[in-house]
C-alpha cells in the first residue's frame, strides 16, 4: 500500500515500517524483496523527485534539500541534479518568476515589491545569488 500511491526512496519505506510497528528483521526481508523486484530503487525515486520538483518550478537548494531529508546519498542526489542542469536554467526560471510577480505588485512601492520577491524565491530553494543577479538587472 506504501508503494501505490507514488515512489519511496528505501529510507522513508524503513521508516513507516518501523512506524508501523514492525521488528527490524521483517523490515530488512520486505525492503530486500522489495529492491530484488525493482519496486524501491533510490535512482529512479530521485530522478522522478526531481522531474516533479522542477516544474513546480523550485530551485535546485531546495529540491536538494528535500532528497536528502527523504535519506537519498548524496552521490545519487549530485548525479540526478547534474543530469537535469543539462536542460534547466535556474536564471530564467528565475527571471520568468520575477516579471509574473512584478506584474502582479504594479501598484506596491518597488523596493518593497523587490523584497517580497527575493524572500518568495529563497523560499522555493533557488540561490540567493541568481535572485540578486536577476532582481538587480535593469530588464527585469
Amino acid at each position: 500500500m506504501l508503494l501505490k500511491f507514488r515512489l519511496r526512496s528505501e529510507f522513508e519505506l524503513r521508516q513507516r515500517l518501523k512506524k508501523k510497528k514492525f521488528d527490524a528483521q521483517t523490515i530488512e526481508k520486505a525492503v530486500s524483496f522489495l529492491k530484488e523486484r525493482r519496486f524501491i530503487d533510490d535512482n529512479s525515486f530521485a530522478k522522478a523527485w526531481i522531474g516533479s520538483r522542477i516544474k513546480r518550478p523550485l530551485g535546485i537548494r531546495r529540491i536538494k534539500q528535500e532528497l536528502a531529508l527523504k535519506g537519498i546519498d548524496k552521490a545519487i542526489i549530485d548525479n540526478g541534479l547534474n543530469e537535469i542542469k543539462k536542460n534547466y536554467s535556474e536564471k530564467e526560471v528565475v527571471a520568468n518568476i520575477t516579471k509574473d510577480r512584478l506584474n502582479k505588485l504594479k501598484g506596491c512601492d518597488p523596493q518593497k515589491s523587490k523584497k517580497r520577491i527575493f524572500a518568495y524565491l529563497l523560499r522555493r530553494g533557488f540561490s540567493p545569488e541568481t535572485v540578486i543577479d536577476v532582481l538587480n538587472n535593469p530588464e527585469v
